[in-house]
Formats: structure tokens, sequence, C-alpha cells
């Protein structure tokens, strides 16, 4: 008998177990894989840092809650949950004499979600593509508050939808209508010199989503042969688009000439009114060519298609949106590997905000285990005051959320929802301070409205809030119902052990870090006050020296 080489048992055995679905022979499956280890616990520091990049501000029961799920569990939680909305409490307040009458409430109930809202990651990221996507209060606009509050509840709707159909609603958003002045846009007439109008069309590409310049996927510039720069659109192209977008004006109306708003369509998506629409040929980006004849729809749709479609968009919103949340300055590597998700989520599907955002958040330049150069970024003034009112739980007797005597936050911090001086916001993502960032090429965007006069202000309102508007004077006279105070009993119980007090303080804003120099500049401040019995006057100091410090404002 032949002898059965070793070789050939083993080859037997494989054809075996391939046959009968890789069971062994005794009918038992092979042992699984072994779990994946599990991730290291989150220490409360790692809960502020990454609480401060998601939400309006760390608290010490929010830093409890990523700690006990873990940080990728508390994202997939967050991104379940539905957006705190502004325009029914809007609808809801007793109409004024005079629309505009309406901002402080609007400005009030952004206040209130972004304080109290459940849906923390969603306003987070709705506020960041507020300063992407913008419209503003200050214009047009100051009169048609429904429009801007539903214009913000889009955003937020959206949050962690996909791109591209966040760009159709706020094309067709009637808030964005009226600040671009896309709303009302006409065809040509050379014999009326009526041209159309190229606001929009342009500040789409530039700002919104493809910039001025072709960029690699990791953020990069593309340069040519002579080392410049490409640019991604010419004034052809700006043209074509500004054709495309003609036609839509307020919804409802027997015609557009006579569509007007009211308190109903200045929230409803533009209507198209075919007639005043350029059926035209139309060249857009990457050699698209519209043909002539098409509907309105069918030209805004191919157009929203073109810009989406540009391979820039993955990059240039990473960038921007990597800003906002947590980093100025983030490397080619971390943008690429956010742009890759933006261009696929996992699945094949290209633009999903939600895979975006998680992308930014857990990656791993988002909370480095060393210290970058640089790291981090500034906070801006709004979310200062967020974070302060929402550690220290801060209400009012009305419920409101307002400044000093309605004067607009934007007055004091330089800062307002939905109150940017400009399409620009309130600061531009390439502004970089003169001196050591500037001549290493970082950028600080925030820094470009720290000017003396709005840092001596937010100062001034950070001293009235921790010295008067606080829970120990809630019953003077010279506060009123309307006034938001900080609930600082906890504090007044350790106002007499200097340690104890500033940890206390330090634990509830800046999860314990603290420099020996802050500590020690603290501790001599407090030995100053004369009356051991002042308790009110030691907290207070304490709180105003940390949320005034350069600590508390930089965001690692």
């Amino acid at each position: 008998m032949a002898r059965i080489k070793p070789a050939s048992i083993a080859l037997s055995l494989l054809l075996t177990l391939a046959g009968c679905g890789g069971s062994s022979g005794n009918g038992s499956s092979p042992p699984p894989p072994p779990p994946p280890p599990s991730p290291p616990p989150v220490t409360t520091a790692e809960a502020f840092q990454f609480l401060n990049q998601a939400s309006f501000g760390a608290t010490a029961e929010e830093a409890q809650a990523v700690i006990a799920s873990g940080i990728e569990a508390w994202i997939d939680q967050q991104l379940q949950v539905e957006a705190s909305l502004q325009l029914p409490h809007l609808r809801a307040v007793p109409p004024p004499q005079f629309p505009f009458q309406l901002q402080p409430d609007r400005v009030d109930v952004w206040f209130r979600n972004a304080v109290n809202g459940d849906d923390q990651l969603r306003q987070r990221v709705a506020f960041a593509l507020s300063e992407i996507m913008v419209v503003s209060q200050i214009g047009a606009l100051s009169r048609l508050p429904f429009s801007l509050a539903d214009y913000y509840d889009m955003l937020a709707t959206n949050a962690f939808g996909n791109y591209r159909d966040l760009m159709q609603a706020v094309t067709l958003h009637p808030a964005m209508g009226v600040y671009l002045s896309m709303l009302g846009n006409e065809k040509p007439d050379p014999l009326l010199n009526i041209r159309p109008d190229e606001n929009y069309a342009r500040e789409l590409m530039q700002l919104f989503s493809i910039g001025l310049v072709e960029l690699n996927q990791d953020g990069t510039l593309v340069r040519d042969a002579q080392n410049q720069p490409i640019p991604t659109y010419n004034q052809q192209i700006i043209e074509g688009f500004a054709h495309v977008y003609t036609g839509w004006n307020f919804s409802g109306a027997p015609s557009f000439e006579f569509a007007q708003p009211n308190a109903f369509n200045q929230t409803a998506p533009m209507q198209l009114y075919p007639s005043f629409h350029d059926t035209g040929e139309k060249s857009l980006l990457s050699g698209v060519t519209l043909p002539a004849g098409q509907t309105g729809d069918q030209d805004l749709a191919a157009a929203l298609d073109t810009i989406f479609n540009h391979p820039n968009v993955a990059p240039f919103i990473s960038i921007r949106l990597i800003q906002r949340l947590v980093t100025s300055n983030p490397s080619p590597s971390y943008v690429g590997r956010v742009a890759a998700t933006f261009n696929d989520n996992g699945q094949g599907v290209r633009g999903d905000l939600a895979a975006v955002v998680k992308a930014i958040l857990m990656d791993e330049e988002a909370r480095p285990a060393l210290p970058m150069d640089p790291d981090g970024k500034i906070k801006e003034p709004l979310l200062r005051l967020t974070q302060l009112w929402r550690a220290y739980n801060a209400t009012s007797v009305s419920g409101r959320y307002q400044l000093l005597s309605q004067i607009p936050p934007v007055i004091f911090l330089g800062q307002g929802p939905l109150q940017t001086p400009s399409v620009f916001n309130f600061f531009s993502p390439f502004y970089a301070p003169p001196g050591e960032f500037r001549d290493n090429d970082f950028v600080a965007p925030e820094l470009e409205i720290a000017t003396e006069y709005q840092n001596t202000l937010i100062t001034n309102y950070m001293f009235y809030q921790t010295f008067f508007a606080n829970s120990v004077n809630a019953a003077s006279p010279e506060l009123t119902d309307d006034d938001v105070l900080l609930d600082i009993s906890e504090e007044m119980a350790l106002a007499d052990d200097t340690d104890a007090l500033i940890n206390a303080v330090v634990d509830k804003l800046m999860a314990g870090q603290i420099s020996q120099v802050l500590r020690d500049e603290i501790s001599g401040m407090l030995a100053l006050i004369a009356d051991p019995d002042d308790d009110a006057l030691r907290v207070a100091e304490t709180i105003y020296l940390v949320v005034t410090s350069p600590e508390y404002a930089f965001q690692r």
C-alpha cells in the first residue's frame, strides 16, 4: 500500500474543513479571536477636555457621564438626541409692536439651548456651522427674527445629516436668500440692464464649500509648475452659478413681483417662479456645462451636485470644523483622516456629517497624549461664558438668559448668535497675530476679536457676573428677575479654607488643572481680604481670577 505523505494528509484535512464550513472533525467551531483590548479609562481631565470640544462647556456632572460611558459611547448617544429648536419658542412669545423687538428673545432661546439643552453636541456643531455658512441679524435680517431662528434650527437639524442636503437647505432658506441676495434674483434682461446677482454664487464656493484655491486631501495647497496656488474658479464660473440661482423668491405669492415676507414664508424654503429663471446654457466648476432648456430645479440640483463633488469640499469643511471644535492648527495628517471620512463614511456615503464630527472628536490628535506645537485653540468669548453658566447652574428668576439690561452679547463679548458683522464671520480662519505665530505660519482665528477694547469689556462683564450676579446677592434690589445668577453655595461652604476653595473652583472650571503661578496669584489675592468673614468676596475673587485667566481662555 502506498504511503500517504504528511503533506497530503494536511491538504486532505484542509479540503475537508473547507467542505464542511470550517468546522473541526468533532463538529465544534474554532475558538473566536480574542476581543480587542478595552480602551483605557477616561480621566476627569480628559473628560473636561473632550466636553469643551463637544459641548458648550464641561461640567462635573457631564464629565462623570463621559467617564462612565466612554467618549465614543457618549458621542453615539448624542448623535441620536433630537434638536432643541428656537422657532417654536419664538412663535410662543407675545408679538411685539415691531418684529425686530423679537431679536432679544431669539438670543435668549439660543442661550437656553446652549446652556441647558440635552443635545449639546448637536448645538455645538450647529454653532460651528453658523460661523461657516453665515447669516446675520445685522442688516436686512434684523426685521426677520423668525427666519433667523428657523435658519439656526435648520443647521441644528442637519448637523449630523449629509452635507449635500445641508447645502440645499442653506441655499433655499429665505434667511440666506435675503442675506446674500439670491432671493429675488432675476434672469438677465439687457434692455432693463438686469444681470443676475453674483453674491451667493461667489460666497457658496469661497466660504461654504471649496475655497479660493485647489487643495490636496490633507488641506495643503495644490501648486502649478511655477509653484503658485491654483484658483478653484474664475469670473465665468461665478456668472454661470449666478444664472443658476435665478427665479427664487418668498413662497406662496401669486407672482414673483408680489413675493413679500410674512410670519410664515420667512421660514419656508424659497419658491421657484419659472418665468424669472434663466434657462440658457451655464458653465460651472470642473468643466461641467449645464445645457439650455432645463428647469430651475434641474439647474439647482446639478449645480449643487457639481460643488458637492468637487475634491476641495472634504478638506475645506474638515479644516473649518476642526478649527471650530478642536484646534486652530490641525496637522495635514489630521485633516487627511477626517477628509477621508467625509469622502467615504465606511459605507460608501460621501458627506456624512455625523461620521465627520465623530472622526474629528475621536482622532488621536484631538486629545494627544503629549502636547503638540501648537495645540488646542482659544475659546471664543461666547464659549467662555456658556461654560461658566453651565458649571455654576446659572439661572434667572424669569428663566431668561441675557446680559446686562438686554445689551446684546456682541457688545460685551464681540460675539452673539447670528450677529456677525459680515459674511466672513467674527474672525477669519486665516488670522495670525503678529509675532511668533505669524512667523511660524500658525493661525489663531479667535484672537482677531481679542482687541484691548473688547478684552476690557469681557473682563468687566465677568467682574459683574462673579461679584454681583450670584446666588448670595439674589435678594438685592439692584438685580432684576432677568439677571442670570451663578449658584455659588458650594463654594461659600469652603470659603474659610483657601486651598479647598481654589480646588473647588478649579475642579468645576478646569478639571483641577491649574498652574502654580495662577494658584499663587489667587492665594495672594485672598490673603489681602481684610475681613476673614467676607466669604462672598473670597468666593467671587477666586472665580473671577480663574475665568479671566489665560489658562481658562485656552482650550487644550
